[in-house]
């Protein structure tokens, strides 16, 4: 059986978390307020360390931050906030705990007012995907000028840890932008993806 041709920065090491989440789930169209949360709190969290790192703790995180809830989140108190900085299991970083709280009301007063947050951070690309047609890792971007767009409107709407760099993984990892490289299996299931849901 021919082996699958993958993107070069999931098969580095060889690490089948990293293979597993490149194959199911990077640029996937994501339209679910909660996975688009999970995604926004764990994109500012690798801010500085690697995406691997943060799956290795992907679990601990959502059984520390209630699944992604962010009613639940938006009303943690300092008592939650102590007992996360005494976390081993996630990243203890003081300043991306507070920008997680933080973050969740924002978030759900973004909910509030686009009636969900897909529809705010899909607003961006018109509810498009971007689609890139890259052949080397040489040839990604860190930011682009919609992720510059949408770090920008986020700093105005109180998000803290949203950066345009961070922003732009998050497009990646949510499907806004398929950033597959050209020769990649998944470039061809996302294409028909897309195709089936228009």
């Amino acid at each position: 059986m021919k082996e699958k041709i993958r993107c070069g920065w999931c098969t580095k090491g060889n690490h089948e978390i990293y293979i597993k989440y490149h194959d199911e789930e990077w640029g996937t169209p994501l339209f679910d307020d909660q996975l688009l949360f999970e995604f926004l709190v764990l994109e500012s969290f690798q801010a500085g360390l690697s995406w691997l790192t943060v799956l290795r703790k992907r679990e601990n995180f959502r059984k520390a931050f209630s699944n992604f809830d962010a009613v639940k989140v938006s009303k943690f108190n300092q008592k939650k906030f102590d007992s996360l900085m005494q976390d081993t299991g996630i990243i203890r970083n003081r300043l991306k705990i507070e920008a997680a709280i933080n973050n969740a009301k924002c978030f759900l007063k973004i909910q509030k007012e686009f009636g969900s947050f897909a529809k705010y951070v899909w607003s961006f690309t018109n509810g498009k995907t971007i689609v890139n047609q890259f052949k080397n890792l040489s040839d990604y971007k860190s930011k682009t000028e919609v992720s510059d767009a949408m770090s920008e409107d986020m700093g105005k709407r109180g998000f803290k840890f949203r950066g345009s760099t961070i922003c732009y993984a998050f497009m990646q990892a949510t499907g806004i932008t398929d950033d597959h490289t050209a020769d990649c299996f998944r470039k061809k299931e996302l294409a028909a993806l897309r195709k089936k849901s228009n």
